[in-house]
């Protein structure tokens, strides 16, 4: 449990923090601003998204009593008992991620590749030894798209603003950002071209490395031979190149048993 104060230092998922009454902690991930303090008889956190000016690759928190302007949005929760403690635990997003290649690729009749995406993630900010949500914030503006037939048929989906990559160390490894191995085999014997696919981000649980990376476990997507349906299951295991993990949080929901089959243009858009 850390109970350092003032000096800043790498923030860490899962790990307690514990506060004296009149402190703040503030994080510092990606663009995003969090603050969380305590008081004799409640919780407040305040957060903020900042206009991208360079490409932040850390995530760094700090102990204090400094509070931002009052500007920042603020909201209070009750506090329950005399826990001081305060945990943050990573969440993915809960509707699908829409990803996309660098540029679009075209898989050959028979064939597969592996294409590794990352996918920004939420922080729950949880309370005591019980780790009661208060909130969660975001760590990226979410952008909405479509993924369907039509305005009529399809489902509402979160933008990546990060491309999918053919080599993993080509994909930047962020803190807020969840890595994930998407592996298509097209059985057709005609090619198909992958401009964009849906990744069902909720039926994902996440676990976290010794480099402090969130990774998931992998996807796989079959594409049947007749284009009109997509078949999709999630692997039980991590890749290999993750190295040791520890499961930090598991699926928003629960991957049905089996493999889950999905209308074509509800998979690629």
């Amino acid at each position: 449990m850390s109970t350092q104060t003032d000096s800043r230092r790498d923030g860490v998922w899962a790990q307690p923090y514990e506060l004296a009454s009149g402190q703040t902690q503030h994080h510092k991930l990606g663009h995003v601003r969090v603050w969380v303090t305590l008081l004799d008889k409640e919780w407040q956190v305040r957060s903020e998204t900042r206009a991208p000016e360079t490409d932040p690759v850390g995530w760094t928190e700090s102990i204090g009593h400094q509070l931002p302007q009052t500007s920042v949005s603020l909201q209070r929760f009750i506090r329950q008992g005399d826990s001081s403690v305060v945990t943050f635990i990573p969440a993915v997003a809960n509707l699908p991620t829409v990803i996309r290649p660098y540029h679009p690729l075209t898989i050959p009749g028979g064939a597969r590749c592996t294409i590794y995406v990352g996918t920004v993630v939420w922080m729950k900010i949880c309370a005591g030894a019980s780790q009661t949500l208060l909130t969660e914030v975001p760590l990226a503006a979410p952008s909405f798209t479509w993924v369907g037939r039509n305005t009529m048929e399809g489902e509402l989906c979160y933008s990546s603003s990060s491309f999918g990559r053919l080599v993993l160390d080509a994909l930047p490894k962020r803190p807020w950002r969840a890595t994930t191995p998407v592996t298509i085999i097209n059985r057709r014997t005609e090619p198909l071209v992958l401009e964009r696919f849906s990744l069902p981000t909720p039926l994902l649980s996440l676990h976290l490395n010794e480099r402090g990376q969130l990774w998931t476990p992998g996807v796989v997507v079959e594409v049947a031979t007749d284009m009109n349906s997509a078949s999709l299951h999630v692997d039980e295991a991590l890749l290999v190149a993750a190295g040791p993990c520890v499961k930090v949080a598991p699926a928003r929901e629960k991957p049905a048993k089996g493999r889950l089959v999905r209308a074509i243009d509800r998979v690629f858009g």
